[in-house]
């Protein structure tokens, strides 16, 4: 065989083996299409995904800072409503003892329903009296205005409330002014 006989035969058997080539080469780029075809299609879904979650995202934060903002706002409401009877009352003893016939025991006994009313409301709301009379001195509860000595009980008693303290939810609003006992 000559060289250009051996050559076209080459060439020939080149051609041959390069078609199933091709066709393989053809069929492995229709899979990567579809394949990111469907990767595309799933990623945009992903994408819309991300999106909603986003805007539920801000809409759910929006409305935590519009009931933060509300319970900070009307918070005391409740409580106001329990004082302005008591205010309303208040208001009525004044009247009541403007008047130039006023009756004092009458005046008085108003006096002491108002308050009452003042303890209820307090209370419902969490607030608690800090009377400690002949208790022993608290620091975090009572405030020691002075010492007196007393014989007659231990020392680091309280002896006498100057003004009541008052506590709410447990946490100290108002020590007690108290005096505190001591050794002669």
């Amino acid at each position: 065989m000559t060289s250009t006989e051996n050559l076209s035969q080459e060439t020939a058997h080149q051609a041959e083996g390069a078609q199933p080539e091709a066709a393989a080469e053809t069929v492995s780029y229709e899979q990567l299409a579809l394949t990111l075809q469907d990767a595309q299609t799933k990623a945009d879904d992903y994408w819309n995904q991300l999106l909603r979650v986003r805007a539920d995202m801000e809409n759910l934060r929006r409305r935590a800072e519009r009931d933060l903002e509300n319970a900070h706002k009307y918070a005391l409401e409740r409580f106001v409503g329990e004082l302005l009877p008591v205010k309303d009352s208040l208001e009525m003893g004044l009247v009541a003892a403007s008047d130039e016939t006023a009756d004092i025991v009458k005046v008085r006994e108003g006096l002491e329903l108002t308050v009452k009313m003042m303890q209820s409301a307090v209370q419902k709301a969490g607030v608690r009296e800090i009377d400690p009379q002949g208790e022993k001195f608290n620091p975090e509860l009572h405030q020691a205005m002075t010492t007196q000595e007393n014989a007659d009980v231990e020392p680091n008693t309280v002896v006498a409330v100057y003004q009541k303290g008052y506590l709410l939810n447990d946490r100290v609003v108002r020590p007690a002014m108290v005096v505190v006992s001591k050794k002669p």
